[in-house]
């Protein structure tokens, strides 16, 4: 997206559809329901998510996963 500021409904349909891309359209809904309910904090949950692996680790595996998702 080239656009430097997007708007908060456009965040939220980007949003909806690469959850829908990525788990289909029921699990989508199924997660949004999830994170409704256990009133989940993204911040806190993103410090935690690659604690245990080191910057080197973690840079090979996102352009291992980028060579094989183009």
């Amino acid at each position: 997206m080239t656009k430097t500021m997007i708007t908060d409904t456009e965040i939220k349909l980007i949003g909806f559809d690469a959850l829908i891309k990525a788990l289909g359209e029921v699990t989508a809904e199924k997660f949004i329901a999830l994170i409704q309910k256990d009133k989940f904090d993204y911040t806190k949950w993103q410090t935690k998510l690659f604690a245990d692996i080191d910057l080197s680790t973690l840079s090979q595996q996102a352009m291992q996963y980028r060579k094989l998702n183009k």
